[in-house]
């Protein structure tokens, strides 16, 4: 099985991503959404876990060969990259989001020399723009920022603009319109579900996808 249905199925198994377009969750931004997404419910699942970290594995050699240091980003991140870099062998740490207010007042944590190839891991790219301030801090410090690994990608548009104008690239185990096709093979959602799904992703702030407009 292509590894992207396989993480959709594992996450719609286990309710990591769970669709819901007849009654919207209510983002924090106020935003109507048919989907909830919580990627951190990955680590209480052995066999998905075990699908997830091996998969990350995978995209890293492929896409970052030259991969010298695996940064999570904190907090869902930083699991990840702990169990990724063990498999690989490689070292981790993790970027916070802001400068600690006491002690070296750090906000990687972990050892980054100058130079060092780096590969952020994250659980979930909805806008971008919370992984871009990590991949800003890391090059700062004088990283080389290869690219970033992710679970889960919306592929909207604004997150995709961001990482072009950021020059980073990000691969993902999986992506929304595979999850949602997935979940409509599986009777999770309708088939006529997708073209709302999709209709939600291409334009969030539009509402008109409720209620089957």
């Amino acid at each position: 099985m292509e590894l992207n249905k396989l993480i959709a199925k594992d996450l719609l198994k286990i309710k990591a991503v769970f669709f819901r377009p007849e009654e919207p969750f209510i983002w924090a931004s106020g935003i109507k959404s048919p989907v909830y997404c919580d990627n951190r419910l990955t680590l209480t699942s052995v066999d998905v876990r075990n699908d997830v970290e091996n998969g990350l594995a995978e995209l890293i050699k492929k896409n970052y060969p030259e991969t010298e240091v695996l940064m999570g980003t904190s907090t869902a991140g930083i699991a990840h990259a702990a169990i990724t870099g063990h498999i690989m062998g490689l070292p981790m740490g993790y970027v916070r989001g802001s400068a600690k207010d006491h002690g070296r007042q750090n906000q990687i944590e972990g050892r980054l020399e100058a130079g060092q190839k780096v590969v952020v891991v994250e659980d979930l790219i909805s806008t971008g723009g919370s992984v871009i301030e990590v991949v800003d801090v890391l090059r700062e410090a004088g990283a080389e920022v290869l690219g970033i690994v992710s679970i889960f990608t919306y592929n909207m548009k604004k997150s995709k603009d961001r990482l072009a104008e950021a020059n980073v690239k990000n691969v993902s185990l999986t992506d929304f319109d595979t999850i949602a096709q997935v979940a409509a093979e599986e009777g999770y959602i309708k088939e006529e579900d997708i073209k709302r799904l999709i209709a939600f992703r291409n334009n969030p702030s539009d509402e008109s996808w409720i209620g089957g407009k």
